[in-house]
């Protein structure tokens, strides 16, 4: 939403925290607040509250994968794939599917901010001092919020490189790709990180033709490597080109309805749309930052010390634009720890230990803790048990055999060192091993999973089975 020019206005209020942004940080750091009696004030420029995560991002797209997946299920149900045989799906028409839970999402968190009689304030944010805050409203009048504590919890957009033309109708970034009004006969994706990864995944349901192009030499480098090798295996076997080790050189529109892509090692490739997915810039720009001392690095990321305080310590930054690990589960705590932390500043970070990683690809991804190859570098005598989605009921049952559950212990105490989860409901899974993981000795021991009953048929059956494969190995 475009904010008009400020005119003065003598609309003056404190406030004990004010908060800029209504994304995961943002909420989690005014519902907290509040939650501790403090008056509170959230700052959004935008006309609905959420933030990216809600309108341009996780939500948006995460229904477009289920839209998808649950077009493909279909499509291979033999109750199904007759009636649907030589019907086409459009890409807008799964695209629309994902406005309803949007609008939901904004509704109930609006209620969020009503229940705990948190202030909405519309407009930019921009510091004028620093304990004080300009607000330019869409109205065109101007605010003046003055506050003990402000968290900035702005978020991030896709990084745009000055020689891409994002104005050509086929260059497309992680929030336009969701406007698509057309089903692209091919793709580029470009920047193979966990967003270039999930949609290379998605379009490939869908049927599009993906190159994916890696700058680096392999995909997600900070999984563990079988989980790598996992992704790459079923990207490919689902007809993803992957071409790592690769950079962009320039990007030649060819009219308005296709375009190459030249990377420096001298290939080119030409396709009907380009994903530019590398990289993300903080939403730091415009907030005034210069006036009170607070400089921003080179993707506008702010300097922010263990307890997320800037430089001025009544200030904090959360979310995107305190760096990684840039997720709106991460974000979200690190909104409340923020704000625990200015009302005591003897506050445990505890909440903000071992975050586990998910990703949307098909099959997902979720992991926790450390990998093989940690492990290895850090002489840590561990062992390994496992278990293959194919040989569970469930699995089997729902038609989703592909992926396993990895547990890595360690050999002596058996204590659970890591949790690598590919396939199937992984971003689900992998928390029955985070309630483990994250206990004090001796109550993180892969025996609780080799000496608990769990359901069945279910997928949490995989951690019994992964624990007496590893405890096998031993004797």
């Amino acid at each position: 939403m475009a904010v008009k020019p400020a005119r003065v206005s003598d609309v003056d209020k404190h406030y004990q925290v004010a908060v800029i942004g209504s994304g995961p940080g943002g909420e989690g750091a005014a519902m907290q607040a509040a939650k501790l009696g403090k008056s509170v004030a959230v700052i959004e420029r935008h006309a609905e509250v959420g933030g990216g995560c809600t309108h341009w991002g996780t939500i948006p797209s995460k229904s477009l994968r289920h839209a998808i997946a649950e077009l493909n299920a279909a499509r291979e149900s033999p109750l199904l794939r007759d009636a649907l045989r030589g019907q086409a799906v459009e890409v807008p028409d799964l695209l629309r599917s994902a406005a309803a839970v949007v609008q939901r999402q904004v509704d109930l968190r609006q209620s969020f901010y009503e229940r705990n009689r948190v202030e909405i304030i519309h407009g930019q944010a921009c510091f004028a001092a620093p304990h004080t805050l300009a607000v330019a409203r869409p109205d065109g009048a101007a605010a003046l919020v003055t506050a003990d504590h402000i968290i900035i919890a702005a978020g991030s957009r896709p990084y745009h490189p000055p020689d891409i033309d994002f104005s050509h109708p086929c260059v497309f970034d992680a929030d336009t790709i969701l406007k698509l009004d057309r089903t692209p006969h091919s793709l580029v994706v470009y920047g193979a990180g966990v967003i270039g990864c999930e949609y290379a995944s998605m379009w490939k349901s869908v049927g599009i033709k993906v190159n994916l192009i890696n700058t680096r030499e392999k995909l997600l480098s900070f999984l563990d490597d079988e989980i790598i090798d996992a992704l790459s295996y079923h990207l490919r076997d689902g007809g993803v080109i992957l071409r790592h080790d690769e950079e962009c050189a320039k990007v030649e529109a060819q009219g308005d309805h296709s375009l190459v892509v030249h990377l420096r090692s001298g290939k080119q490739i030409k396709a009907d749309a380009l994903l530019w997915a590398a990289g993300r810039t903080g939403n730091s720009d415009g907030l005034g930052l210069e006036t009170i001392g607070i400089k921003p690095d080179a993707r506008g990321n702010i300097p922010v010390d263990e307890h997320f305080r800037t430089v001025l310590p009544h200030i904090y930054a959360v979310g995107d634009l305190a760096g990684p690990p840039a997720l709106a589960s991460a974000a979200y705590d690190e909104g409340r720890y923020a704000a625990r932390h200015l009302a005591d500043p003897s506050t445990s970070r505890r909440l903000l230990e071992l975050i586990p990683t998910g990703i949307y690809t098909s099959p997902e991804i979720s992991c926790l803790g450390r990998t093989e190859r940690e492990l290895t570098l850090a002489n840590v005598p561990y062992e390994v048990g496992r278990s293959l989605f194919k040989h569970l009921a469930r699995a089997q049952i729902v038609g989703q055999t592909v992926g396993m559950l990895k547990l890595l212990f360690h050999r002596e105490t058996l204590e659970l060192l890591g949790v690598h989860c590919f396939g199937y409901q992984a971003a689900e899974i992998v928390h029955i091993g985070q309630a483990v993981l994250t206990q004090p000795p001796p109550h993180n021991s892969i025996a609780y999973f080799a000496d608990t009953t769990f359901n069945y048929p279910t997928m949490a059956e995989a951690y019994r089975v992964a624990a007496l494969n590893g405890m096998n190995r031993l004797f």
